[in-house]
């Protein structure tokens, strides 16, 4: 279970289907070598955790103008001996091509391929509090439950919903969020108000 920033933005449209691509090329590689999963864990955790760590790698992957060798250079530096070849060779493609900037992108796109195999669904849970992993496992249960399907949940927290929750599975949305709750309630009041007034009713109740 993952945790997201809702706030991290809108999906590039362009970016997303180069990403695509790349993508299917390394889960069919990880598939042919029989380390998908440690595959899309190592790339992973390279483009969420050790990068922003170390933004002098993260800039030489992301600039244009770095040549492809020197990129090379600093995969070898970062992962060799530490990733699994075919991660390292996968960084390897994306350097060639330059595309190494898009890294995040692909493995983003390459979980959810791998999801899609696997017959799983992504779905982005969001609460107004933080969840202990308890709760998560219980929630992520019961809307397994619900819809029939495996999920690979993410985790996002938004304040405003003020308590209760939504999930988004793809596009279908599921909202018992109590900010919705009231903004229904706010509805039928105002709904009931106009009613009384063409109706002539003029006393005070909500």
């Amino acid at each position: 279970m993952s945790d997201h920033n809702p706030a991290a933005g809108h999906v590039d449209i362009a970016v997303d289907r180069i990403a695509k691509i790349y993508a299917q090329a390394v889960v069919e590689a990880a598939d042919a070598a029989g380390c998908r999963r440690e595959v899309l864990a190592e790339l992973g955790g390279l483009a969420r955790e050790v990068l922003p760590k170390v933004p002098q790698a993260a800039a030489v992957f992301a600039s244009p103008k770095v040549p492809a060798e020197e990129k090379a250079a600093v995969i070898d530096k970062v992962a060799k001996g530490r990733l699994r070849p075919t991660s390292v060779n996968a960084l390897h493609v994306l350097a060639r091509h330059g595309r190494l900037g898009m890294l995040g992108a692909v493995v983003t796109a390459a979980e959810r391929l791998a999801d899609e195999r696997d017959g799983r669904k992504q779905a982005t849970f969001t609460t107004a509090v933080p969840l202990d992993d308890t709760a998560r496992g219980r929630v992520v249960a019961e809307i397994e439950r619900a819809v029939n399907s495996p999920l690979t949940p993410t985790f996002t927290v938004d304040p405003s919903i003020i308590g209760g929750l939504v999930v988004r599975i793809g596009d279908t949305i599921y909202d018992q969020s109590v900010a919705t709750s009231l903004n229904r309630l706010g509805g039928r009041l105002h709904q009931r108000n106009i009613q009384a007034i063409q109706n002539g009713e003029y006393s005070w109740r909500t």
